[in-house]
């Protein structure tokens, strides 16, 4: 069911209190705030309309201004990355709204644009997540690692911090497994929904916004990316993501505008 063009807008919550990592968005990663790497990628994405940054916290909206990006003051009260998102809806016009989590500054801007994709094609789809292959077992037992399932149709079945589908039968050889990588489109509607269902057993057992709609009787569609990405949750997943980015080709895309903004 094909729908028309929509207006499309990209929030990146991001907060200093982290509990595993406090002010991890604007902790260095060569040379630049984490939050700045997570803002310029997603702008590349020829699918949105505006990016902009949702905080609480002044520090980090002095220093995405100073790198030139667009952000917007919310409360301190959230508990929930999509509540932070979905406050920030009311400062803007958007009929699609993509959530891009501040701990992720590997996303490329394709992934955006896979995520959103269900969204312009289906009127009955409401929410999207990416799903990447699992393939170390590591990462597969790592808490801070959201594991989907999924049905035939690939909706979300669950989700969970806990290491799922369970090896009891089958070893992590011999079973595909999934995490949720945090890029999330929603319709407007459906995120004004999601902030007005009370929170969820399970949602809050996990801390996994998802399992709040999951939980309700929403169906959350998983769009399968094999762009590979790495959250930064600790000071040890910094290290690794520059690591890894040093020979990224989109960095090469963006190096050069902190001297163009600052002429």
């Amino acid at each position: 069911m094909q729908v028309a063009s929509k207006k499309i807008v990209a929030v990146i919550p991001a907060r200093m209190g982290s509990s595993r990592f406090p002010g991890k968005p604007l902790c260095p990663i060569l040379g630049r705030p984490m939050i700045e790497h997570v803002y310029r990628r997603t702008a590349m994405s020829a699918t949105l309309d505006a990016v902009w940054v949702a905080t609480c916290d002044r520090e980090i909206m002095d220093a995405v201004h100073a790198f030139g990006g667009q952000a917007l003051m919310t409360a301190d009260s959230h508990e929930r990355a999509s509540d932070r998102v979905a406050e920030a809806m009311a400062s803007f016009e958007a009929e699609i709204v993509v959530m891009v989590q501040g701990d992720e500054p590997m996303v490329h801007p394709e992934m955006i644009d896979a995520a959103v994709a269900p969204l312009l094609k289906d009127e009955r789809i409401i929410c999207v997540n990416l799903a990447l292959p699992i393939d170390d077992e590591g990462d597969f037992e790592n808490p801070n690692t959201i594991k989907v399932v999924m049905d035939a149709e690939n909706f979300a079945v669950y989700m969970s911090r806990e290491a799922i589908p369970t090896r009891q039968i089958k070893s992590f050889a011999q079973m595909p497994a999934y995490k949720q990588v945090c890029i999330i489109p929603f319709t407007a509607k459906s995120l004004t929904l999601f902030n007005q269902l009370p929170p969820t057993p399970l949602e809050q057992a996990e801390s996994i916004d998802m399992l709040r709609f999951i939980e309700h009787g929403y169906r959350v569609k998983m769009v399968t990316t094999h762009h590979r990405t790495q959250a930064v949750d600790t000071e040890q997943d910094r290290l690794l993501v520059e690591k890894l980015m040093r020979d990224d080709p989109l960095l090469n895309a963006y190096k050069s505008y902190r001297e163009n903004d600052n002429q």
